[in-house]
């Protein structure tokens, strides 16, 4: 099933979805008419909250608007409906006068007391008639309804209003061509509805499928007849797209740059139950729902490593889900990934995932999600700064179960070397893509004292040098060999490691006044590692490649780790 034929299947499972021509648009304002087209008062329809946010209702549905001037029916902006805006759009008395214009069209027959008052309300207002106290200067630049005094219905939910607005449908409708998603004839939709809520994209929205440059043609056709998707199928796909994109929604989450939205192909309870699952495997905050708080001890054990047919065998077979990965790019949209299959195969990739990144000790906090990962490749460590492509490509990789990325390794490396921070998160990241891509069995889930790897066994002789500056000159050091050497030590040994012996011989010089307990010891870990190195081969090599690189950082990490956790311990330490 193509992409958006699973959207348009979608639409019809939407609870409360909008009627085919109308949809969810954020309305600030409602001017009530009185019969003979004067204002009554101007009502505030935004919620009472601090941010004063907009309300969502059902309108007829909006025009798509390129470079051109085009009004919504019945509904717009304040630029359309009264000319006035916050700052002086070099447009807007243009606009205005095309949504007069157009209204006066469509109203010239109307009989509807509504439409009448509405009719009479553009042929005597003047923009300059905007002032309090009835206007107030926040109706500027707000989506703008209409109401008749006396009445709650709104102008655009009037039964003669709806018959109008089917009529102008018809009236605009292309000759019918078949559809390339339903497969039955229909007038073809010229240009696609926008796809608003996608992260970074134009707050207007932005298109998916565009066909609007000479390039983009096709045996001389143009738009919307390159490839003919009906007006009803694109309607069902945008709009069953558009709600899964909202703020508040259920079935959206962000990775990065990317904005990912999914759903199940299921019965309804079936599907909710699937959605929570997948909400839960990426994002923590789904945790804190009702829904997800249901399933809290089925998750943990996935999280552990149970199958899906004996925690939910429902789950297991006949629920196909779907997970769409966008991004913006100018003003379309960049499908980063789509993922399409069972659930029970989705929850399996899910469990290698956890299964790669597994590394101990664990993180603080408990189970990372992948955004946190994300956040480790991101100078500065924000959020805004995580390498673009990265996110969709390691999400497509965790859906599908194939290979990570490749730059995954080199930007977490990189990372490394610049800041010289090897944390739990870094080593983890590590440590996934040489199991899933160089199917490393010398990537430990914790420390390895038999492993001899040359990267590993650098990496915690690294560690070693470290914590014997660590013991014998304390935690208050301007720089450490860590700072100094990280980076070296790692992708070029053999420059820095004669060095780094020298300087350790010194300080186990002063370790051993202070502390000779813990000089034995740490002299004795420092033998062991170096027992374990090949003398037929150069126990230090001029350089590690990236694999090796990532199994230095791994060793580092481990063999640090057990330092902090024997502080920790206080375990006594042996002597002689």
């Amino acid at each position: 099933m193509s992409l958006i034929a699973a959207l348009t299947r979608a639409y019809d499972r939407l609870p409360d979805a909008p009627p085919y021509g109308f949809s969810s648009e954020k309305i600030g304002f409602c001017v009530v008419l009185n019969a003979d087209g004067s204002v009554a008062e101007v009502i505030d329809l935004r919620d009472t909250d601090k941010k004063r946010s907009p309300k969502m209702m059902l309108v007829p549905q909006a025009v798509k608007r390129t470079a051109g001037i085009a009004p919504n029916f019945l509904w717009d902006k304040s630029a359309y409906v009264l000319g006035v805006t916050v700052a002086e759009g070099k447009r807007t008395a243009e606009e205005h006068a095309k949504f007069r214009e157009k209204h006066l069209e469509w109203l010239s027959e109307a009989t509807d007391a509504g439409l009448l008052a509405l009719r009479l309300f553009l042929e005597r207002w003047e923009p300059i008639s905007f002032a309090p106290p009835l206007w107030d200067e926040e109706t500027r630049d707000q989506n703008i309804v209409f109401r008749l005094s006396g009445e709650f219905e709104f102008l655009h939910d009037r039964p003669a209003a709806r018959a109008l607005w089917r009529q102008l449908g018809v009236a605009s409708a292309s000759d019918p061509q078949i559809c390339l998603v339903t497969g039955t004839p229909g007038p073809v939709a010229r240009l696609h509805p926008s796809i608003k809520g996608v992260w970074g994209a134009q707050s207007s929205g932005a298109s998916l499928i565009s066909f609007n440059l000479d390039a983009f043609t096709s045996y001389g056709h143009d738009q919307g007849d390159n490839a003919p998707v009906s007006e009803a199928a694109a309607f069902a796909y945008t709009t069953a797209l558009n709600r899964f994109l909202e703020k508040d929604s259920n079935h959206r989450i962000q990775i990065g740059d990317t904005s990912t939205v999914f759903w199940a192909d299921a019965e309804p309870d079936t599907a909710e139950q699937a959605e929570s699952y997948f909400s839960a495997f990426f994002d923590p905050r789904a945790e804190d729902s009702v829904e997800t708080a249901k399933i809290g001890d089925k998750l943990e054990a996935i999280r552990r490593g149970a199958r899906l047919t004996d925690v939910q065998p429902e789950l297991s077979q006949n629920v196909r889900f779907h997970v769409l990965g966008l991004a913006p790019n100018a003003a379309r949209l960049c499908v980063r990934f789509y993922w399409t299959g069972d659930f029970g195969v989705l929850t399996e990739n899910y469990q290698r995932y956890l299964s790669d990144t597994a590394l101990q000790p664990p993180p603080r906090n408990g189970w990372p999600p992948l955004w946190r990962y994300l956040v480790e490749l991101a100078v500065q460590g924000k959020r805004e700064n995580v390498p673009p492509l990265i996110a969709g490509e390691w999400m497509r990789a965790i859906l599908t179960g194939a290979g990570y990325p490749l730059t995954l390794l080199s930007t977490t490396l990189m990372r490394i070397r610049s800041d010289g921070e090897v944390n739990a998160l870094r080593a983890a990241i590590l440590k996934s893509v040489l199991i899933r891509n160089f199917k490393s069995k010398e990537a430990p889930v914790a420390l390895d004292p038999a492993n001899t790897n040359k990267g590993y066994m650098l990496g915690r002789l690294f560690a070693v040098y470290e914590e014997v500056q660590r013991a014998a000159l304390g935690a208050n050091v301007n720089a450490t060999i860590k700072d100094k050497f990280y980076g070296a030590a790692s992708a070029t040994p053999q420059k820095v490691y004669r060095t780094l012996d020298a300087g350790s011989q010194n300080h186990f010089s002063k370790l051993r006044k202070v502390s000779p307990g813990r000089a034995v010891n740490l002299e004795k870990l420092l033998t062991s590692i170096t027992d374990l190195m090949d003398p037929c081969d150069d126990p230090i090599p001029a350089s590690l490649n990236s694999a090796e690189q990532a199994l230095f950082g791994l060793g580092y990490y481990h063999q640090r780790s057990d330092f902090f956790r024997k502080h920790a311990d206080k375990t006594p330490e042996v002597t002689e």
